[in-house]
C-alpha cells in the first residue's frame, strides 16, 4: 500500500499507514495471546467468565492476523516521529478497546462505556474502578485486572520492541512517544536490547514481591494481583477495601517499599543491579523524589497526630507513609480513608497528586524531574535579571539541560494545568461537585486512581454519568502518553 498523504489545511503530511497497521497487528496478536492467560485461570476455577476470554482472543487474534497479512508490504520501511506518534496512540486504544471485550462479554459486568473505562484506567495503570464489590468478581478477571495494569507499566511498546524485533526499527522515536518523561536513557546499544532490560528489571522485582507476599501468608491470586498492580504503579486490588483488608503491618511495609522502587526510573534500578552505586547517589531526581516522600510523610503524621485521629503515633506514621508513597508513586492503593484526615493532609495529598514518580518508573503525573527542571529554570531566569550577558544554563546535577528540553518541560508543564482545569470545570458542568470533578481530574489525568468526595478511597467510578466516564478515560490515555504523543495527533501538522 502506497504512502497515505493527509492534508490538513496548508500543511501535508506523509504517513506510512502500511508499515503502522502491519506492526498494530503483530501487536494484537501478542495480545490475544496475553488474553489466554485469564482464559486459563477461570479454565481452572472452572468459571463461566473463561468463555469471553476465549472469545476476545479469538477476535483480537483475528483482527491482528488480518492487520498483518493485508499489510505485509508494509514490513520493510522506514520508521520516523510521524509513524511512532500515530502507532503509539493507535496501539493505546486498540488496546483499551481489546481490554474491554471481556468485560463486555462476561454478562453482568456493565455497559460498553463502564468496560471501555476499565480497560483504560487498566492499561494506563490508573487504578480508578467502576467496581463497588471487586470481591464477587470471577479470579479471572480479577487477574485479567492486574495484568492489563502490569503490561501497561512499562509499556505495550515497550513490550512489542523487547518481544517483536521488526519494532526495534524507529525504536527511539517509538520510546520518545511513550516513555513516562522528557529524556529517554539508552541503556544498551541496541534499542531492542534496552527494551529487554527494562523489562527484564521489571519482571525481576514483580517476581521478587510476590514470593515475598506469598511468604506473608497472602494467598497465590492476591500475591500475584497485588505484586503485579504494584510494579506497575497501578492500585487494582482484589480486595473492597484495598491493602488494609489483609490487615498486616508487614504486608503495608512490603507493598510500600515497591511502590517506592517502582516510582524510580528504571535505569537506575539497571545500574545499581550491575554495581555502579555512584549513579545513584549523583542523582538529583532521585533525592528530591526520597526527599519530597520524607517531608510529605513528616507533614501528614504530625497533622494526624495533632488532629486527633484515633491511633498511636507510630501507627499514623505508618498511615502517613504509605498514602504518601500510594499517590506520589501514583498507585492509587489505600490503606485508610483519607478523606477524613484533616484537612491539612488533604491538602498536601492533593498536591502531591501534581507530582509523580521519577522519569523512566512506572509512575505517572507530572515527574519529579519536571518539577526540578522547571525550578531550575526559574532560578536560573532570576539570575539572568542580575546577570543578564552572563551564560547560565540550567543544570540538572552536573549535566547542562538543552534549552529545548526546558522549553518542551514548561510547555508540558501548562498543557498538564490547562488540561486538568478544563476538564475538572467540564465535569462541574456534568453536575459532579467540585471537589470530586477535580480530584477526579487530576486522578485521571496523572493516573492515581482514587480522589476525594464521589471518587474518595471508600468510594468508585461506576455511579459517574457516562459522559464523565469518557471524559476520563480520555484522560488517563493522554495522561499515560504525556499529553504530546496524542495531542500531536488530534492537531496534527507537519511532523518531521
Amino acid at each position: 500500500m502506497p504512502e497515505a498523504k493527509n492534508v490538513i489545511g496548508r500543511f501535508r503530511v506523509t504517513v506510512n499507514i502500511a508499515g503502522v497497521f502491519y506492526l498494530l497487528g503483530r501487536l494484537l496478536l501478542a495480545l490475544a495471546l496475553t488474553l489466554l492467560v485469564p482464559a486459563l485461570v477461570g479454565q481452572y476455577y472452572s468459571e463461566p467468565a473463561r468463555f469471553s476470554f476465549y472469545v476476545a482472543a479469538a477476535l483480537v487474534g483475528a483482527v491482528g492476523l488480518f492487520l498483518e497479512r493485508f499489510f505485509q508490504q508494509g514490513e520493510q520501511f522506514d520508521f520516523g516521529r510521524r509513524e511512532a506518534f500515530l502507532l503509539v496512540t493507535a496501539a493505546w486504544a486498540v488496546a483499551t478497546v481489546a481490554g474491554a471485550l471481556p468485560f463486555i462479554f462476561n454478562r453482568g459486568l456493565g455497559f460498553a462505556v463502564n468496560a471501555l473505562f476499565e480497560s483504560a484506567s487498566g492499561f494506563t495503570t490508573t487504578g480508578a474502578s467502576i467496581f463497588a464489590d471487586v470481591e464477587a468478581l470471577p479470579q479471572s478477571i480479577l487477574l485479567w485486572r492486574a495484568l492489563t495494569q502490569w503490561i501497561g507499566g512499562m509499556g505495550i511498546i515497550v513490550l512489542g520492541i523487547a518481544i517483536l524485533p521488526k519494532l526495534a526499527v524507529g525504536g527511539m522515536e517509538l520510546l520518545g512517544a511513550e516513555a513516562p518523561g522528557p529524556i529517554q536513557e539508552k541503556l544498551t546499544p541496541r534499542i531492542a536490547q534496552t527494551a529487554k532490560a527494562l523489562w527484564g528489571i521489571y519482571v525481576l522485582l514483580t517476581a521478587a514481591e510476590f514470593a515475598i507476599l506469598l511468604a506473608l501468608g497472602l494467598s497465590p491470586m492476591d500475591a500475584a494481583a497485588h505484586a503485579l498492580a504494584t510494579m506497575a504503579t497501578g492500585g487494582f486490588s482484589t480486595k473492597n477495601a484495598s491493602l488494609s483488608s489483609f490487615d498486616s503491618p508487614a504486608v503495608e511495609a512490603v507493598v510500600t517499599l515497591f511502590m517506592v522502587l517502582a516510582g524510580s526510573s528504571f535505569a537506575l534500578h539497571y545500574h545499581w543491579l550491575r554495581g555502579r552505586f555512584q549513579a545513584l547517589l549523583s542523582d538529583p531526581e532521585l533525592r528530591l523524589y526520597l526527599g519530597i516522600l520524607a517531608v510529605a510523610t513528616a507533614i501528614v503524621s504530625m497533622d494526624l497526630y495533632f488532629g486527633n485521629v484515633s491511633a498511636s503515633f507510630f501507627d499514623l506514621v505508618g498511615l502517613a507513609s504509605f498514602q504518601v508513597v500510594t499517590i506520589v508513586t501514583t498507585t492509587g492503593f489505600a490503606t485508610a480513608d483519607y478523606d477524613t484526615w484533616p484537612q491539612v493532609s488533604k491538602v498536601i495529598l492533593f498536591l502531591l497528586m501534581f507530582t509523580g514518580g521519577c522519569a523512566g518508573s512506572t509512575g505517572g503525573s507530572v515527574k519529579i524531574v519536571r518539577l526540578l527542571i522547571v525550578f531550575k529554570s526559574i532560578v536560573t531566569d532570576l539570575k539572568r535579571t542580575i546577570q543578564p550577558h552572563a551564560v547560565l544554563p540550567v543544570r540538572l546535577g552536573s549535566r547542562p539541560i538543552p534549552d529545548d528540553v526546558v522549553s518542551s518541560v514548561t510547555t508540558f508543564f501548562v498543557l498538564f494545568v490547562l488540561l486538568f482545569v478544563a476538564s475538572g470545570t467540564a465535569l462541574t458542568f456534568l453536575g459532579l461537585d467540585a471537589v470530586t470533578a477535580f480530584s477526579a481530574s487530576a486522578a485521571c489525568l496523572g493516573n492515581i486512581g482514587p480522589g476525594f468526595a464521589a471518587v474518595g478511597p471508600t468510594m468508585n467510578f461506576g455511579e459517574l454519568p457516562a459522559v464523565a466516564k469518557c471524559i476520563l478515560a480520555v484522560l488517563m490515555i493522554v495522561g499515560r502518553l504525556e499529553l504530546y504523543t496524542v495531542m500531536v495527533i488530534i492537531f496534527f501538522r507537519r511532523v518531521t
